[in-house]
């Protein structure tokens, strides 16, 4: 081979391997900035998520499910879980939804969380179809599995215990209890579908 043909050679394999390091830059920096997000969320929000924080910390349960209803009508504009609607679950914000469950995931050992929710609904065959269809059979396979549901009924929240020894992704549960009822689950199901919980 003549040196202009290895020289050339040579040029062709650096480029390609400039282009491979790049693209590996990309990948990294991309990934970093998704971290630094969810970081930021957290951070500039603060003084929202700090009493969920500290109640999850300290294993409260009961206040801590008040306090994921309170963030979640804050974030939604109402101070009444009565005037929030359907229609207004499928605009949550999905940082805050990610930061609520990751409070949630984390603080529980992963028992407890919406993320947790999603993944039990899916594994009764749950899908974002038939959240959106409101498919009333598969929610109440749900309500069974996390333990919302005794005997063909579903459980006041007053007989929950909130425990870390509870049922599997039954917390948080407050939330749930809506005048809409099985049609705001559905909704916040999909929502979880949308945001990929």
């Amino acid at each position: 081979m003549d040196e202009e043909g290895s020289q050339a050679e040579l040029a062709a394999r650096i480029e390609a391997l400039e282009a491979r390091v790049e693209g590996f830059i990309q990948q990294g920096i991309t990934e970093r900035i998704a971290r630094m997000e969810d970081a930021l969320t957290l951070v500039t929000d603060v003084e929202r998520y700090q009493p969920l924080q500290r109640l999850l910390k300290t294993g409260k349960l009961r206040e801590a499910d008040e306090e994921t209803v309170r963030v979640i009508l804050q974030e939604a504009g109402t101070p009444d879980r009565e005037d929030l609607t359907p229609d207004a679950v499928r605009l949550f914000s999905c940082s805050v939804l990610r930061v609520v469950d990751r409070l949630w995931t984390t603080y529980t050992g992963g028992r407890f969380g919406f993320s947790v929710q999603l993944q039990i609904y899916q594994s009764v065959g749950g899908t974002l179809e038939s959240a959106l269809i409101q498919d009333t059979a598969i929610l109440n396979r749900l309500g069974e599995q996390v333990g919302w549901r005794q005997d063909d009924q579903w459980k006041t929240i007053d007989q929950a215990r909130h425990d870390l020894d509870d049922p599997v992704g039954c917390y948080p549960i407050v939330w749930w209890n809506s005048p809409y009822g099985a049609k705001m689950v559905n909704y916040f199901l999909s929502r979880l579908f949308t945001c990929q919980l």
